[in-house]
Order: C-alpha cells, then sequence, then structure tokens
C-alpha cells in the first residue's frame, strides 16, 4: 500500500471579525465586552483549502495580558500570534498534523512572549491563538486525504478515549457574575438541568468569599428544588467555576462548608479550576470533584494535575487545540479521569468541533449515559442567530438544544455535526488570489 505524501501549504491568510455582547462579561474578576472571532486560511498546491476559525479569549487564557492593555489591544495581540503562526506555515510541507502542531507551537510561544511582554506568558495563550491555525491544517489535511468523518480524521492512537456514540449530550449554559436570578430560573424552566455558574467574584479573598456565598445561595434558593430526569436523584448538579481565583484552599473548603449548611452540597458535581495554577497543591482532601481546565495547558500539564488529585479535565478543543485536546483526553483516558467540553463562548459552527469531541467522550459519572457540552454562546452574543446562518446545517435536529440536551441521530453522525461543510461567508473572507 502506497503511503501518501506530504501535504505542502502554498498560501496563508488570516482576518478577523469582532462580535460585541449583550452584556458585559464577568470572570475571572474582570469584565469583556465583545469577542473577537478570527479565521486562518491554508491553502495546498493543490488548490485545495482548510479555513479554520479561532473564538479569542485573552481574560480566560491570560488574565494579565487583558490587565495590561485596552480590551482591543490585548485582542489585536492574540491576534498577531495568530498572524505571524499562519505565515510560519507558508511553503511548510507535513504528513501528520498532530506533529506539525507539536513542532510549531514551541517557536510560536516564543514569540507569543516577546509580544505581548509577559515572560512567563500561560501557554493557554499561544494555544488559543493557535486554534484556527490548528483546526486550518485538520481541514487541509482531511480535504487533500479525501476525509469526510470525524471518526476518520483521527488518529488511531487517540480513538479509545473517543469511542463512545452518545445519543444525548447535556448542554451546559453559563451563569456569569451579572446573569440575573430569573434568568437562571428561567434556564432550568426551558428544561436546562447541568448549570456552570461562574464563582471568583471581584474583590479581595474575603469579599470573593461573602459574594460567592450569597450567589450560591440565592441560586439554591431559586432552583434547589427543581426536578430532572437526567440524574439518579433527579435533582440539579452545580458547576461551579472559579477561574483560578481562591488562592488557599481553606478559602475553598469554607466555601464548600457554606454550601452544606445551605444544603446545596451534595448536589455539586464539579469545581472547576478553583486555585491558581502556580499553587501545586494536594486536593485529594477536597470533598468534592475538582477539574482542571486552563491549568492543564498541555498533556503533560493535565498529568500534573491529576497526580495532585484532580478527578475530571475540562476538554477545550476549542480554545487549546483540537491537536492538544486529543493528547489530553487520551491521557486521562488511560488513567480513568473523566472528561467534557467546556466553552469558550465560541461562535456556532465552533460548537460542532467541541460536539464532535463530547459526543464521543466516555459518559460523564452520575449522568447516566450522557456526555456533557458547555456552549453559552446563545447566551451572551447581540448576534447569536445571525451566526447561526454560518453553521452548514442551522435548522438540523442536532444543531439546536432542546430541553436542555442535544440530540444526536445517525444524521448527526454521519455529517460529522457539518465540520467539513464550507460556508460562504468564512470563505468570502479569502478572495481567490
Amino acid at each position: 500500500m502506497s503511503v501518501p505524501g506530504p501535504v505542502t501549504i502554498t498560501r496563508v491568510g488570516a482576518n478577523f471579525e469582532r462580535e460585541p455582547l449583550v452584556r458585559p462579561f464577568g470572570f475571572k474578576g474582570g469584565y469583556q465586552s465583545e469577542i473577537w472571532q478570527t479565521a486562518t486560511l491554508l491553502e495546498g498546491a493543490s488548490g485545495r483549502r482548510g479555513i479554520g476559525l479561532c473564538t479569542q479569549g485573552v481574560l480566560w487564557s491570560d488574565a494579565r495580558v487583558f490587565a495590561a492593555h485596552s480590551e482591543s489591544g490585548g485582542n489585536a495581540l492574540m491576534y498577531a500570534v495568530t498572524e505571524w503562526a499562519a505565515q510560519r506555515l507558508k511553503g511548510v510541507r507535513f504528513t501528520d498534523p498532530m506533529v506539525l502542531l507539536e513542532e510549531l507551537r514551541h517557536e510560536v510561544h516564543a514569540h507569543a512572549r516577546v509580544l505581548t511582554g509577559q515572560r512567563d506568558l500561560r501557554e493557554t495563550f499561544t494555544l488559543n491563538a493557535l486554534v484556527g491555525v490548528d483546526l486550518a491544517v485538520w481541514l487541509l489535511y482531511a480535504a487533500e486525504r479525501g476525509i469526510t468523518a470525524f471518526d476518520d480524521l483521527i488518529p488511531a492512537a487517540y480513538r479509545p478515549a473517543l469511542a463512545a456514540r452518545h445519543r444525548r449530550v447535556a448542554s451546559i449554559p453559563l451563569m456569569a457574575y451579572a446573569v440575573p436570578i430569573d434568568e437562571i430560573r428561567g434556564a432550568v424552566d426551558q428544561g436546562y438541568f447541568f448549570l456552570k455558574v461562574k464563582l471568583g467574584q471581584p474583590g479581595s479573598q474575603e469579599e470573593m468569599l461573602v459574594k460567592d456565598m450569597a450567589r450560591i445561595s440565592a441560586i439554591h434558593a431559586a432552583i434547589g428544588g427543581a426536578r430532572t430526569p437526567h440524574t439518579a436523584d433527579g435533582r440539579l448538579p452545580y458547576y461551579f467555576d472559579a477561574n483560578g481565583r481562591y488562592e488557599r484552599k481553606e478559602t475553598l473548603l469554607r466555601l464548600l462548608d457554606h454550601a452544606r449548611s445551605i444544603g446545596a452540597f451534595d448536589q455539586i458535581a464539579l469545581v472547576e479550576e478553583p486555585f491558581p495554577e502556580e499553587l501545586e497543591v494536594d486536593v485529594t482532601d477536597v470533598p468534592v470533584r475538582l477539574a482542571a481546565d486552563e491549568s492543564a495547558h498541555t498533556d503533560a500539564d493535565a498529568l500534573r494535575r491529576i497526580q495532585m488529585g484532580y478527578r475530571a479535565i475540562a476538554l477545550k478543543p476549542i480554545a487549546k487545540t483540537l491537536s492538544m485536546s486529543l493528547r489530553i483526553a487520551q491521557l486521562a483516558h488511560e488513567r480513568g479521569v473523566p472528561c467534557f467540553c467546556a466553552d469558550l463562548t465560541v461562535s456556532p459552527r465552533l460548537v460542532e468541533w467541541n460536539k464532535n469531541v463530547a459526543a464521543r467522550l466516555a459518559p460523564f459519572p452520575g449522568l447516566g449515559g450522557l456526555g456533557l457540552l458547555e456552549t453559552n454562546g446563545h447566551q451572551n452574543y447581540q448576534n447569536w442567530e445571525a451566526m447561526r446562518a454560518h453553521h452548514s446545517a442551522p435548522d438540523a435536529s442536532w444543531a439546536r438544544t432542546r430541553a436542555g440536551v442535544f440530540e444526536l441521530d445517525d444524521s448527526y453522525y454521519a455529517a460529522s455535526g457539518g465540520v467539513f461543510a464550507s460556508d460562504a461567508h468564512h470563505a468570502g473572507l479569502f478572495p481567490p488570489a
């Protein structure tokens, strides 16, 4: 059997659009008002193209960069990293997208450190900037190899971690600092049952703790008695995300004691990224499942978190690249650590990349055979429905949440969520040369 020859990248390009938010989006003690959507073009010698999309998360990926610049300035820096990375690929020949990312990311990260002025820039910033570049590589590779199905795209070594085929994936909305209690109650009334709540509010550690206790109390009073058919005990699971704001384990334990005192403790399914990543502390004595997110930049970082006692990993193919997420998923799978897919308030087309992974991960414990997928763009973008028009199948039954879940039938798996289909809008960002 002949081995396909390498793919040669002959043309590159990058572009971006700015999408305003419904309200300032608060987390990590800060607020953002818009999100930049970038696109990367890679074209092969054959004329085939790959266009990879990316939603930028400067505040999420390195809050210091966000704080050191205007909001637009921070976004411009991340976009400049994407542009630089794309230009580095012109003329490159490759046979394996994952090897290409591994070779590229170190060079790009060194450049990003200089560009941002952060000598210890968090690697997640660079990976976020590389999401569209990585997806463009995968899509060009697929076009050159005649691959039209997500399952066929995944290298054999990483398929054990993506062996499930869920018929239902829980759709997780995000409740940021400014989301009113009435909206949270309304989401539950619509059928959403697994809620992600942002903690770690602005202020000193004591001020933060007081605010977070009050937030949990208000939420539990509003929805604590709601019922769902998707959990063993019929109660709603709570998913708290502190984005590294808790500087000491003792402070988190005080929060959990408060949750216990109001009767909310037993409903806590996850606490994500409670501590700053530099706080490398054993967490095996924390009485809830802790999940690593932005601290698990790479597979090596994820292994370190697992060794510290973290019992779940939030995968972000749409924020840390598909290539790196495959590495992390397989590592976690081999160690029996469950994974789920978290959002970065991404565009509708990127939701489908995340969904392809979430639909294939092992069922999350306690949810009776469901996968987990956070998606909150519908809550936060002013122009969400207009953005959905760029989806290849916006009216497909699997493209919208229904009663808190995505229903994934055979047509979904046959289409791979539409990720291989081109769309006129994003193709139009790159007119023929």
